[in-house]
């Protein structure tokens, strides 16, 4: 159903894909960038139900329960459990992803590096310390709103260089044009 809905989505909108899937890759972390827009969920969600990539989306345990939790949970939504670590504190959200993704078999967790829809001039770098923690790959999901292609950009796996990698993703992200420019990758 979600993936019929998605057709009519790009259909009626003129948008078109760029799947370009890293072939047997099951477990990632994936950038959605720039992030400029609400609407950006939307043609993203909508892309990868077309592509075929299982994407999640992390959100807190407490917001998942009724009738809300089961439509988060169909968009892709999965509920984050900062359980007590040794010592009594709460996993950071950081720790919580990194374990889910270690002890999946499958699973694409999306992130916006940015964190909000506002221009910002530094990532925030959880999704990489995930991705290296995991020892998965960072994939680049983009929204090109000037050509209205949604697609997959570079595969990148961590090496430990976080200041370099980040860097190199941007300066991919710099090439795309987002909903609103003017809060676009700095």
């Amino acid at each position: 159903m979600m993936k019929f809905l998605s057709r009519i989505v790009f259909w009626l909108s003129g948008w078109s894909l760029n799947a370009n899937w890293p072939e047997g890759l099951k477990k990632a972390v994936l950038i959605a960038i720039p992030h400029t827009s609400n609407w950006d969920l939307l043609y993203a969600r909508a892309a990868f139900f077309l592509m075929d990539i299982p994407v999640k989306f992390t959100i807190k345990n407490e917001v998942m329960v009724g009738p809300l939790g089961w439509l988060i949970k169909g968009l892709g939504g999965i509920a984050i459990d900062r359980k007590r670590v040794p010592g009594g504190r709460k996993q950071t959200y950081t720790e919580a992803m990194t374990v889910m993704l270690k002890e999946s078999d499958e699973l694409v967790i999306m992130v916006t590096p940015e964190g909000t829809r506002s221009a910002v001039k530094r990532w925030k770098s959880g999704f990489y310390h995930i991705a290296l923690g995991a020892e998965v790959p960072v994939v680049i999901g983009y929204l090109d709103y000037k050509k209205k292609e949604a697609g997959i950009g570079p595969c990148i796996y961590p090496n430990g260089n976080m200041e370099e990698q980040i860097e190199e993703m941007k300066e991919f992200g710099r090439s795309i044009t987002p909903r609103h420019p003017e809060k676009g990758i700095i």
